[in-house]
């Protein structure tokens, strides 16, 4: 078995979650883009392009309306604030990686961030190729779903109300496997009571950022005693 084929085959298995979440979102993004005259080449080149579903909906609306670039900008860093977070968590991570950093850095979507940043490969498959193949794979369950949608979009006509909430099943999903794996649950233990206060304090339509940034200031000034502990 090469080294390509073993990543692969490590790889898949994690991205299970994220093709059952991905393939539902990619169906209703592409229903949507349909019903608003974009057929199926535009919503797969944009799906492919942008990849980034929670920004893809609301700029349904920008590509439908007169174009306010200021407007747009903002939005999608609202919307998108929380992979500045990522980006410096994965620094370490991705240091080394070569050819592979170039896309590996674009394709870090929450669903691929959550993965990576839990999983280890497997002894004797490449990691640069393992976080490659997990990158890989979502993204392409998300262009796949799109496409699905836009064609499904194209013959009959579909309700999508409801829809949206599979993103947050997925991401409760993936939560509560991790919580299962891991014996030491205490970052994620920061990071549910974190959202809390946030929440609390912020409201449900501004406590995103707030959290990311009370989870990542907690985690660093804890970040000597959770790495002697083995939890990062």
């Amino acid at each position: 078995m090469n080294e390509l084929t073993k990543a692969f085959k490590a790889a898949f298995p994690h991205t299970l979650p994220v093709l059952t979440g991905f393939i539902f979102l990619g169906i209703a993004y592409g229903v949507l883009m349909n019903s608003r005259g974009y057929g199926v080449g535009w919503t797969v080149l944009f799906s492919l392009m942008a990849f980034a579903g929670s920004a893809q909906y609301p700029a349904i609306t920008f590509l439908t309306s007169v174009f306010n670039p200021l407007s747009a900008l903002l939005l999608s860093l609202m919307i998108n604030a929380r992979h500045l977070f990522y980006g410096v968590s994965m620094l370490e991570k991705y240091k080394s990686t070569g050819k592979f950093k170039p896309y590996l850095i674009f394709g870090l979507c929450d669903e691929t961030f959550s993965i990576i940043s839990t999983t280890n490969s497997p002894e004797g498959v490449n990691r640069n190729w393992f976080w490659f193949f997990i990158t890989l794979l979502n993204h392409s369950y998300w262009v796949i779903g799109s496409a699905l949608g836009g064609l499904i979009g194209y013959m009959i006509s579909f309700n999508t109300k409801g829809l949206d909430f599979v993103l947050t099943a997925l991401f409760v999903a993936i939560f509560v496997g991790q919580w299962e794996k891991k014996n030491n649950r205490k970052s994620a233990t920061i990071g549910v009571v974190c959202s809390i206060i946030c929440l609390s304090i912020f409201g449900q339509n501004n406590f995103i950022i707030p959290s990311m940034i009370a989870i990542l200031a907690v985690l660093t000034i804890f970040q000597n005693k959770l790495s002697e502990e083995g939890i990062r």
